[in-house]
């Protein structure tokens, strides 16, 4: 299971690198995005789950971008303490209209980092929809689930401000 993350993870990476090929031979502007993270576990036993990431954002057209996304999230476990996750995930952000801003839907795949010894790596599949206002402001709800020997989740809001690089 452990090499078969490691494959999809190269291969989000290697897809994210040839779209931002692709983005900067056209020209298209790129984005730096910081977002807070904040929900509610979906498995038995978690609790509160708050984190932050970056996203680097190559936009490919006015309705698509494509995302690359690390962070941490804290997940709380109920009478237990806490554990720590880094995802690192690349996908797609589709504009239902094509001024740049507004709704839109977003697809994530990538890994996710253990922080705990012995905790190793996931597979992370995040879907999202939300509205990104024309002044850097982004809100989005949000699941966010990984799976290795087993599978966890959360399901969220993620507030952001993003600007052009």
């Amino acid at each position: 299971m452990k090499t078969i993350t490691k494959i999809i993870a190269t291969s989000a990476a290697v897809v994210a690198l040839f779209f931002s090929t692709n983005a900067n031979a056209q020209s298209s502007p790129r984005n730096l995005g910081i977002g807070l993270n904040v929900g509610a576990g979906t498995t038995t036993g978690l609790g509160l789950v708050i984190g932050g990431d970056i996203r680097y954002q190559f936009n490919v057209d006015k309705q698509l971008s494509i995302p690359v996304t690390a962070g941490y999230n804290n997940f709380s476990v109920k009478d237990a303490g806490s554990f720590g996750i880094i995802p690192v995930k690349a996908g797609a952000k589709y504009f239902f209209n094509d001024s740049g801003s507004g709704a839109y839907g977003l697809a994530e795949l990538g890994a996710g980092f253990g922080t705990e010894k012995g905790s190793g790596t996931s597979f992370v599949y995040s879907p999202a929809i939300g509205y990104s206002w024309a002044n850097g402001l982004d809100l989005a709800a949000k699941y966010e689930g990984y799976s290795n020997n087993g599978s966890i989740g959360f399901a969220g809001i993620r507030l952001a401000y993003g600007f052009s690089l």
